[in-house]
């Protein structure tokens, strides 16, 4: 990713995490946190992954995340940000976290384990 591409992933994150703050009423997607965007070359079209604290109501985060993408996109545009074309918008629950979260618990049994052989 260049760098220029990179900024702006970074600036759409911080409009976006603030849209969804400040804008959406939906009190599900209140709790969502944009952990980063993948934007294409052309930047046409950006990944946007997130997170959630409610971990049963993630299909639902997805969902209407994906559902209110027009009224986000179009916020953008109000905001005007220093790009040409605002991307279109795909939110992707980032499992990145979770995953590490796994591992961590993984690593943990075994020193656990290792403590209680010595």
């Amino acid at each position: 990713m260049s760098i220029k591409t990179e900024r702006l992933a970074n600036l759409l994150v911080k409009e976006i995490s603030e849209i969804i703050m400040t804008e959406i009423k939906d009190e599900d997607i209140k709790f969502v946190t944009i952990t980063h965007i993948d934007l294409s070359s052309d930047l046409s079209y950006a990944k946007v992954y997130f997170t959630t604290l409610i971990d049963d109501k993630k299909e639902k985060c997805i969902h209407d995340l994906n559902g209110a993408k027009g009224f986000i996109r179009n916020e953008l545009i109000k905001r005007k940000i220093e790009m040409r074309k605002i991307p279109e918008l795909n939110f992707i629950f980032d499992e990145s976290i979770e995953y590490g979260n796994k591992i961590e618990k993984i690593i943990q049994e075994i020193h656990k384990e290792d403590e209680n052989i010595s």
